[in-house]
């Protein structure tokens, strides 16, 4: 690998653990609905997904299902209200941040969770240094697996595609990240369903813990 001078970061499951305030609200609408709630571990690898994944795998609703839609947007506006509750960095990622500042170089996030979710949830969070790029699909025309919105952060933080380290916890992350350009690099501790095989992605690197991230871009 050449030389590594940023670090674009998927949000949910990779940057984020995000999945007890979905769950929080997943079990919010299912009580109004008269459901009994899930356990965390059930939610968290459909996090992956987004509302309509959850929706679809959590309530077994199919998108084209008349209630489909009331119930993705219950869940959205039970997550808007509490989106910041129990969220918290990854462990080991404080410290994976806290060397990149020391060190200047520049990180951001590129997400497929809109704007209006992913602002105010960076907002609520400390982190040793504010990300410097932060691309959602508001502001492209496609958004991961295609490789626009990985671009476009680079530009943002002016560096070359080659030396932007994306890290991601789903294959559309590396998918996204090779077409490119960049170096990949999965996070293994992310929101991995059973039957996935980030073995198989064409990442450059295989992470399973943030420590190894930090020996990749330190060492």
């Amino acid at each position: 690998m050449g030389r590594l001078r940023a670090v674009l970061f998927d949000l949910d499951g990779t940057l984020l653990d995000t999945a007890p305030d979905f769950a929080d609200a997943v079990n919010r609408v299912r009580a109004e609905r008269g459901l009994d709630p899930l356990p965390l571990e059930q939610v968290r690898p459909a996090v992956t997904h987004g509302a309509r994944g959850l929706v679809e795998r959590l309530f077994g609703v199919h998108p084209e299902a008349p209630d489909f839609e009331p119930l993705r947007r219950a869940l959205l506006a039970h997550y808007e209200a509490r989106l910041a509750v129990h969220t918290r960095l990854f462990s080991g990622l404080e410290e994976v941040l806290g060397e990149l500042a020391r060190r200047a170089l520049p990180w951001g996030v590129v997400t497929n969770k809109p704007e209006r979710f992913t602002r105010p949830l960076l907002d609520r969070l400390d982190f040793p240094a504010r990300p410097a790029a932060v691309v959602c699909p508001d502001h492209v025309a496609h958004p991961k697996p295609h490789a626009e919105p990985v671009e476009l952060a680079c530009r943002q933080l002016g560096v070359p595609p080659g030396e932007a380290l994306v890290v991601g916890d789903h294959l559309r992350d590396i998918e996204a990240g090779r077409a490119a350009g960049c170096p990949t690099a999965c996070a293994a501790w992310g929101y991995l369903a059973a039957d996935d095989a980030p073995e198989q992605w064409g990442a450059e690197y295989l992470l399973a813990r943030p420590a190894d991230l930090g020996r990749i871009l330190f060492s």
